[in-house]
């Protein structure tokens, strides 16, 4: 009942005529620096997303978006300036596109009480919200696709893997780190020998660990890249003649930029996915009518259907339905970052949904609460097909193994509560 009235609360605010007040969304942008590859349709898939809902739909609600871009060049100190000098503009919420500002920002965004979504990145065990009450990750984390990997790796060798061989080739950073315990776990229940293979920023460098692979013979390799690391690690194998199915990649490490510079040797290569590719869906239509053939688009419109395009489009999507929901709950459009929270914590999103918005089997369906930021952990595989250019799924999504995953989300964020006084609770 209560939820009824908001919603008619809120159509009798919407009758009476448009708020006053834009609503801001951050984009904090790395067009510059070594992952600017990356970072370009990160950011255009985010921004286009958003003026489109401002062309075709005249806001949300009635309310303009406001878009507020800062440009960090993937530097987490300035990830942090960028937060500390736009959180006074009323953003709704932040999403950093890198675990190490995601890792700087938890302090700062749960003393501000502003929300901070880490799509399939930085700390896992940020999904348990009594926990992390102001940070979200769904609709999968880094121990989801660690467990993702396995499954598949479990599918194609008839659910037997004991004595199977399993490189892992990180990015020697915090978010490379991430599947490590996970992985490790894993390894005690299925039988299969981990070794670790660490990669130093930015990743042009690799011959080492390549030669240590054609040495040892594993079975299987799994990569947490990014940028350059990708390109390279993906060459190499190619040099080595590893074998490209054999080859699986995070959804980091699976995008175009990664498989293009190797050729037809990338052929085969995998990639875990957390979202569907490609732009056959009529959401793409108004794209194209309202924001490129209009001239408004982030970019040269070039890169709209890309894999990481699609990440970003796919986040701000995510964004507006969950401010959609804040306003539904709280019966107003003028909605702050603590509503936009709240909005956030209680998102469904579900195939009926997507439906609606054009964008019919994009994603896995998944439902936040307070006890759980971090969506269902339902995750595909992705192939790259070189002939054809581009990268298909070649598997449905799957959940990953909660009974290895969730009691390591319930060791992690009870330690992180533990050290930072933090009386967990919904």
């Amino acid at each position: 009942m209560k939820y009824k009235l908001a919603t008619a609360a809120l159509a009798a605010v919407v009758a009476a005529g448009p708020a006053m007040a834009d609503l801001a969304f951050s984009v904090l942008s790395y067009r510059t620096g070594p992952y600017a590859s990356n970072g370009i349709p990160l950011a255009d898939g985010q921004v286009d997303y958003y003026t489109l809902i401002n062309e075709r739909d005249g806001g949300i609600n009635g309310q303009k978006i406001k878009v507020v871009e800062c440009e960090t060049g993937y530097n987490t100190e300035k990830g942090v300036e960028c937060y500390e000098s736009t959180k006074g503009e009323g953003v709704l919420v932040y999403n950093p596109y890198s675990t190490g500002m995601a890792y700087q920002l938890i302090p700062k965004v749960t003393a501000d009480g502003i929300p901070l979504h880490t799509l399939g990145y930085g700390r896992t065990s940020a999904k348990n919200g009594k926990v992390f009450r102001n940070v979200f990750n769904y609709p999968a984390n880094y121990w989801d696709g660690a467990s993702h990997a396995i499954s598949h790796i479990l599918d194609v060798n008839g659910g037997d893997i004991s004595g199977k061989k399993v490189a892992l080739v990180y990015h020697n950073s915090a978010y490379g780190k991430e599947p490590i315990r996970t992985l490790e776990e894993l390894a005690k229940k299925h039988g299969y020998e981990l070794s670790l293979l660490p990669v130093d920023h930015p990743g042009q460098e690799q011959k080492s660990q390549w030669l240590q692979i054609r040495r040892e013979k594993p079975d299987y390799v799994l990569m947490w890249g990014w940028g350059v690391m990708n390109q390279v690690a993906i060459q190499e194998a190619a040099n080595i003649r590893f074998p490209m199915e054999n080859f699986i990649g995070i959804w980091w490490s699976g995008s175009e930029n990664d498989v293009k510079p190797a050729g037809d040797a990338a052929n085969g290569y995998k990639a875990l996915a957390l979202h569907n590719l490609g732009s056959d869906y009529p959401l793409y239509d108004d794209l194209q009518k309202y924001v490129v053939d209009a001239g408004k688009a982030s970019g040269a419109g070039d890169g709209v259907g890309s894999v990481l395009y699609n990440r970003g489009l796919y986040t701000a999507m995510l964004s507006v339905e969950a401010a959609k929901t804040a306003m539904e709950i709280h019966g107003t459009s003028e909605i702050t970052p603590a509503m936009m929270r709240d909005g956030m914590e209680a998102l469904v999103m579900n195939e009926e949904k997507m439906t609606a918005l054009g964008l019919p089997n994009f994603g896995p369906e998944f439902e936040v609460s307070c006890e759980n930021h971090g969506g269902n952990g339902y995750g595909a595989v992705s192939q790259w097909d070189a002939a054809a250019g581009e990268f298909k799924l070649v598997t449905e999504y799957v959940q990953s193994d909660q009974e290895v995953v969730q009691p390591l989300i319930d060791e992690d964020s009870a330690a992180f509560a533990a050290e930072n006084g933090i009386e967990s609770g919904c």
